[in-house]
This record gives structure tokens, sequence and C-alpha cells, in this order.
């Protein structure tokens, strides 16, 4: 271990070796680093929060701390951050809350970028990027490789499909499928993300059906049903398109076109 002699870490934390911590960085007595994980200078971890190998954490970042959520009551929570994540200056990542199962949830091989707000109960698979001051609500979904563009805000219980593109300085209120470029206040879907299709791993013919979905879906003047029974072999022949046309269907179920928001418990209404 690199240890500055002006950092604070916890006799309790589990600390791996090879980490690297900078001046005046504080470790508290519930955190777990992995090994190789650089960590700089005035940077706060705290909370329940076991963090992966290979990580990068910059200047300024508060990782751990609890949810900004008036329902929090100091239930146990935690922060599980994977592996090889480059976390820039000023992000703040909460833990959970018990009606988010308890858990805030980061995988492997993402970057956030400066003044990134990662909120309470959000999961955020692998690859993804959050460009500068994007702001997440609570129990927010970002499946892999979603690429979200500066100053962006993001609706609590909002779900991000795979490989989504999100226009910088939009406002999501509502999920985005798959595959999918979104942008505007509020964002709606533009186009396909033909760039991230080109990058991954999918066939011409695939991107060709993801062409043609979105062509049906959001370029045609039939409904949503209809445009799914239009789709229906294409979605038995491409995976693609069986994820394009689920994610919509959850919207359908959720509120205010947000699949997640089905899993929510609303008060009943005298």
């Amino acid at each position: 271990m690199k240890l500055s002699e002006t950092c604070f870490v916890h006799s309790g934390a589990r600390i791996a070796e090879g980490v690297e911590i900078g001046e005046y960085a504080v470790i508290g007595e519930n955190v777990e680093i992995g090994r190789g994980t650089r960590i700089g200078h005035h940077v706060s971890i705290t909370g329940n929060t076991r963090i992966g190998e290979f990580n990068e954490i910059h200047p300024m970042s508060v990782i751990g701390g609890p949810p900004q959520d008036l329902k929090f009551r100091g239930e146990a929570s935690r922060l599980v951050i994977g592996d090889r994540n480059t976390i820039r200056e000023f992000v703040t990542i909460h833990t959970g809350t018990e009606q988010g199962g308890g858990i805030t949830a980061i995988g492997n091989d993402c970057l956030l970028m400066a003044y990134v707000h990662v909120a309470h109960d959000c999961i955020l698979r692998d690859r993804v990027v959050l460009s500068n001051s994007t702001e997440l609500a609570g129990h927010v979904l970002l499946e892999d490789g979603v690429v979200v563009g500066g100053k962006t805000g993001v609706h609590h219980f909002v779900t991000i499909g795979r490989g989504a593109f999100i226009g910088g300085m939009s406002a999501v209120r509502q999920d985005i499928p798959p595959f999918m470029v979104a942008e505007g206040m509020p964002a709606r879907v533009r186009g396909i993300n033909s760039i991230g299709l080109r990058r991954g791993d999918h066939t011409r013919d695939g991107m060709d059906a993801v062409k043609e979905a979105f062509r049906v879906l959001f370029r045609s003047d039939l409904n949503f049903r209809e445009s799914a029974d239009r789709l229906s072999d294409l979605a038995d022949k491409y995976e693609e398109v069986r994820s394009i046309l689920d994610a919509m269907r959850g919207m359908e179920q959720g509120r205010g076109g947000r699949a997640r928001e089905s899993t929510r418990i609303y008060p009943a209404l005298s």
C-alpha cells in the first residue's frame, strides 16, 4: 500500500495490497478497497462501501454518503463498485435505501466524468459513460454501454436500455429503449445509435433489423401493438429487436413510461 501521511484510514477499513491513497483522503470504517485502486487527494469514502480492483477515484469525490431521501432513517444500505472504473473530480455516489433493495451498484469499466451525481438505488451496468454534470435521480437503471451527454438529468425510476446514447443537456423523463439515440427536454427518441452498434458485437443483419424496428416504431403511423405485430418475425430472429420490444412493453406497464415504476409502492389515495 502507498498511503499519504495526511490521509485518514479507519482501523476497521479493509485495504488490499497495491492501493494508493492521496493527501487528506478519508476512508471510513466499513469500507473495502480492492487491489490496485488509486484514491486521489481529499476523497471521502464512507458508509458500507465495497470498491473493486484497479479503479481510479479522482480528487474531491464523495463516495458512499447517505441517501438524499427524506424516507431514509439510517437503515442498513450499501454501495458496490466493480473493477476498472474511472471516477473523476467532485463525483458523488450514495448508498441505497430500503425501498430500493438497500444497494447502489456500479459495474465494471465505467467512466463517470466530473461533477456527476449517482443517487440512491441506482444500478449502472458495465461500460457506462456519464459525461460532466450528469445527474441521476434515485432508482435509475443504466444498462450495458449506455452513454449520457453532459448536463443531462435523469428522472427517478427511468431505465436507459443497452447501447443507448443520450444527447447533452437533455431531460430524460421516460425509459429509453436499447440502441436508440434520444435528446431534448423532454428527451425523445431521434434515431439509432449507429456508432454504438458498430462498436458492439452485432452482425450487419442485426444492425439492419434495429434500423427497421426504429422505422416501424417511431416513423410510421402504427400504434405500438400494431408495430410489435409487424416486427414479430424480426423479433423471433434477432435478439436486438426483441430487447427493444420488451423495453417498450415495460414502459406501458409502468407509470409515465417508466417500467421500474411498476415495482414502486404507492400510498392508497383517499
